[in-house]
């Protein structure tokens, strides 16, 4: 690939300084390059406090704790994914952005022929136009413009530019263009993937791609399919399982940076701790098949939850739960959601070895998750995905956090996406919030600037480093050889 035919961000952001920092509130892409409009007029100390941070912000890497990015070369084979369903410009919507076209009124059988391989590119813009203006200025269709004008110098998507953006899209996709489009022109260190294909994947960019190792399928369920049959045991019992669960963790446990579990879209996360003779009967159950009662399952759920959480802290590896807002549309239950927060309190007391990271906010309850991190010692909080789903909500967040818990247990930025190219929008909109944050706090009187810089490094990448004990986890990617 030719170097010279990519963005160049990291460069730029390095040699731009404060004014080069303010781009992001309205920058004008001309041949792919970014041209920062002149910073607002501000008194003097103000204006010099506000180009810091904003510099400071800009030029500080990212440790990105939460994607669900397929391997690059899966990407450029075209290996089918239940999100990616054709290689055009169509796919940067594929994933969160889709859900607002939908809700915006967007048609099934328009929205399937906009992802469908087997329409033109070109042509695909017609679907789209009805629906843009209504969702372009929400947190996943900004994520999506800034990509576009990041990556392909498309300022304005419209019939007349489609082209343009195909073209980018072309150009762009070549061997290389992971490493590219993360730590280059998004400023990120590494990220944190979560395979939502396997339990856990091997890396062909292990320190790039670090990996969460997937806890859902061993006790939902569990899978006996995804989890056992990799694994050649033969599972009778339940202790025959827990060796599978035992299983997984000997083999990545080293490798992962943390365990994840997505299981709140389908109950609370209210896990109770559940002695095995008590649900061996209601495993065996389910291994013949039948159906098992709300309690059965739930019980036999919770036991197997903490096996694996126990597993996890063994390992030394921290619980990534989901809570609060369901990606997709039409069926989300917020009278469950709201009950996250009081869960991960009795989580947190019933396990206090054990690290918990409660991930995206609990949005719209985020206000009760900030109380947990100020009460309990190992509650974390990781703002992934949060930015794009409500910026403005967020940006209140970290401002309310700041005041309220320990600054040293807050994650700042996991895009949570499928196409990498979406992430460089949604990091971009997550410095902009983090920035304005910081900013605000100062103006309002509650930081100085020396404090308000003084945090930028730890909220954007230090903690990260240190919950998750990426030194330690790089130098044995580094070695690694997948078998």
């Amino acid at each position: 690939m030719q170097k010279q035919s990519m963005v160049t961000r990291r460069s730029s952001l390095k040699g731009i300084g404060a004014i080069g920092a303010m781009a992001v509130l309205g920058p004008q892409v001309q041949a792919g390059e970014t041209k920062a409009p002149p910073p607002p007029k501000r008194a003097g100390k103000a204006k010099d406090v506000r180009e810091k941070i904003f510099a400071a912000v800009w030029q500080t890497p990212f440790v990105d704790t939460h994607e669900h990015l397929i391997e690059e070369k899966d990407r450029l084979s075209g290996t089918a994914h239940s999100r990616i369903k054709s290689d055009d410009w169509s796919m940067l919507f594929s994933h969160y952005l889709n859900s607002d076209m939908l809700t915006a009124g967007m048609p099934k059988e328009a929205h399937d022929k906009f992802f469908s391989p087997e329409i033109n590119p070109i042509d695909k813009w017609k679907l789209l136009e009805p629906y843009w203006p209504a969702v372009k200025n929400t947190g996943y269709g900004q994520s999506v413009a800034i990509a576009i004008r990041e990556l392909y110098g498309v300022d304005q998507l419209s019939s007349k530019t489609v082209h343009e953006v195909q073209a980018g899209y072309e150009k762009l996709r070549r061997p290389g263009f992971y490493n590219h489009l993360l730590r280059e022109a998004a400023n990120i260190e590494s990220c944190q993937v979560n395979c939502l294909a396997k339990p856990f994947e091997e890396s062909a960019m292990p320190t790039l791609l670090m990996q969460d190792l997937s806890i859902v399928g061993m006790f939902n369920g569990p899978s006996f399919s995804t989890f056992g049959t990799p694994t050649g045991l033969k599972v009778t019992s339940l202790s025959d399982w827990h060796k599978v669960i035992d299983w997984w963790f000997e083999k990545y446990g080293a490798y992962a940076v943390a365990v994840k579990s997505q299981n709140a879209y389908s109950r609370d996360i209210d896990y109770e701790q559940v002695l095995a003779e008590k649900v061996e009967a209601v495993f065996s159950k389910r291994l013949q098949e039948e159906t098992l009662m709300d309690s059965e399952k739930k019980a036999l759920e919770d036991h197997l939850f903490w096996y694996a959480v126990n597993k996890a802290t063994e390992k030394r590896l921290p619980i990534k739960l989901h809570t609060g807002y369901y990606a997709g549309q039409n069926g989300m239950p917020l009278s469950r959601l709201i009950n996250n927060p009081g869960s991960a309190c009795n989580l947190c007391k019933a396990s206090q070895q054990t690290p918990f990271v409660f991930m995206h906010i609990c949005y719209p309850y985020y206000e009760e998750l900030i109380s947990v991190a100020k009460h309990y010692t190992n509650a974390h909080v990781d703002m992934c995905w949060a930015w794009i789903i409500n910026p403005i909500a967020a940006k209140d967040f970290l401002k309310k956090y700041l005041l309220t818990a320990p600054a040293n247990k807050i994650l700042t930025f996991g895009g949570d996406y499928v196409p990498v190219e979406a992430v460089l929008g949604h990091a971009t909109v997550a410095r902009r919030g983090i920035a304005l944050a910081l900013t605000e706090l100062v103006d309002e009187g509650w930081l100085n600037p020396d404090e308000a810089l003084e945090l930028i490094e730890p909220i954007m990448r230090g903690n990260a480093r240190r919950i998750f004990n990426l030194e330690e986890k790089t130098k044995l990617l580094e070695q690694v050889k997948w078998s």
